[in-house]
């Protein structure tokens, strides 16, 4: 599975703005089979905005190296 990095939100906002109009032009053009194309496609890229948020407030946990014992 994909994983977004997290600086890349930005970009995702874009993209979903471009989704959100070529969207809007297929439904006044009436292309039903773009449509569902486009709702599809926006489906995933919210699914992995929300994961890219979600792995933003993730902290970290230093597991460190195995030591040997002596």
């Amino acid at each position: 599975m994909l994983q977004i990095n997290p600086r890349m939100l930005p970009r995702l906002d874009e993209l979903e703005k471009d989704l959100v109009m070529r969207r809007k032009r297929a439904e006044e053009e009436q292309w039903l089979g773009e449509i569902e194309g486009i709702d599809l496609t926006l489906t995933f890229l919210r699914t992995k905005q929300a994961d890219a948020i979600r792995s933003r407030r993730r902290t970290t946990v230093d597991l460190e190296f195995p030591r040997p014992r002596g």
